[in-house]
């Protein structure tokens, strides 16, 4: 009989036969050694992983990017109660006054935290302060406080590990009250007002999108007082806009519908209110949530100046709408409220002009047919910088 016969004979297949010192036989389960073998071998495998990662990990430590703050030329000069709001959400990565905590010195992350910190600072360093134009230093100011409004920054990642640079509403509130106050003064008189003039052959923008001719005789929807950058806007929708406009069905807005934003420069009148000036560019917002899917749903474009030239030097112009409006996805991408209309409202008299009451902030619109709207004033919800209307206050008929 062969051993193998034998072995399945005695029912010891697959099995061993140890002998105790009394000679008392013992199977041993091959199978379980076999395994118990193999795990040793893997875990031994796992320990020496380990051993090298953590040794190359050491090792790593030595290899550290530049992250040396260079010296402050001018700090932000901005009250001491806005100084320390901006250096809790905004200093560690936007100047040269870096406070990195010992997880941001690890080799690899820091890496990304100095590529982070390198980027900031190309994009706004409050440490060289000096380098900005007073208006420079206005708008970046407002900017920021739009930011930490619209949540932009800190960066969600950021704030995942650094949760004290977390900016709340009472921070955002002392930053809005101090810009509130920063009222520029009211522009001279300008000798010449250039309005906006239809032009028979305007270029399409780089994006393709063809200037829309007559949109100034489209209803106005929106006005609104800039005062972050002195300027005025006035917000015209096409029929499928005022339609759903009317019928409440704006978020989101319906395929077809088109706003367009006029911006003119501020002019002070014979009482010293706020009236447009000279035109200085308009913006068309195109909703067609299928054709421009990569751009938020909308198609935009912008002209700027009375030649009306096309905005930005190629397509790409549209990443800087983009990074503008993605924070606004619960009004579908859009800053605009739709003012309250009187009743009697003429529907088609074309809107000749827009003024702000700086006493007693209120703000009108002026009609071709002499009708006159006025609202009170509110600050805009959606943009640190602006008023908006807020409840109509008369209207004043110029019908015969």
């Amino acid at each position: 009989m062969c051993l193998e016969g034998f072995l399945v004979h005695c029912g010891l297949r697959g099995k061993q036969t140890i002998f105790t010192s009394s000679n008392h036989p013992v199977p041993l389960n091959m199978t379980t050694i076999k395994g118990t073998t193999i795990n040793k071998i893997h875990m031994k495998k796992i320990a020496t992983t380990l051993v090298v990662l953590a040794v190359l990990f050491g090792l790593a430590q030595f290899i550290r990017p530049d992250l040396s703050d260079p010296p402050v030329t001018q700090d932000a000069q901005v009250p001491d109660s806005v100084k320390m709001i901006l250096r809790k959400g905004c200093y560690d990565c936007h100047s040269n006054e870096t406070a990195l905590r010992w997880f941001d010195k690890i080799t690899p992350a820091n890496f990304l935290v100095a590529g982070h910190i390198r980027d900031a600072r190309k994009a706004l360093n409050f440490s060289h302060w000096d380098s900005l134009k007073t208006g420079a230093q206005r708008a970046v100011l407002f900017w920021s406080a739009n930011d930490v409004r619209n949540k932009v920054m800190p960066l969600g990642s950021y704030l995942a590990v650094h949760g004290s640079a977390r900016l709340d509403d009472h921070d955002l509130a002392v930053l809005e009250n101090y810009l509130s106050a920063l009222t520029l003064p009211l522009p001279t008189p300008a000798a010449t007002v250039i309005p906006y003039r239809q032009l028979e052959d305007v270029k399409p923008e780089w994006n393709g999108i063809e200037f829309i001719q007559g949109f100034e005789k489209w209803k106005v929807v929106g006005i609104t007082e800039r005062f972050d950058n002195s300027s005025l806007r006035v917000i015209y929708a096409n029929a499928v806009a005022v339609k759903a406009i009317h019928d409440h069905q704006i978020n989101p807005w319906p395929d077809g519908s088109v706003l367009a934003k006029a911006a003119y420069k501020q002019q002070v009148d014979s009482v010293g209110g706020i009236t447009m000036g000279s035109f200085i560019q308009v913006e068309f917002m195109i909703k067609d949530s299928k054709q421009y899917a990569s751009t938020l749903g909308w198609g935009f474009g912008r002209w700027r100046g009375a030649d009306l030239k096309p905005y930005g030097a190629d397509a790409s112009f549209t990443g800087e709408c983009v990074s503008c409006h993605t924070p606004l996805k619960s009004s579908d991408y859009t800053f605009t409220y739709p003012i309250p209309h009187a009743e009697a409202e003429p529907q088609s008299a074309q809107v000749i002009g827009e003024s702000v009451n700086v006493n007693d902030r209120t703000m009108s619109i002026m009609y071709a047919d002499s009708s006159v709207a006025t609202w009170s004033q509110r600050a805009d919800p959606r943009w640190v910088g602006a008023r908006i209307p807020d409840a109509l206050i008369s209207f004043r008929s110029g019908r015969k």
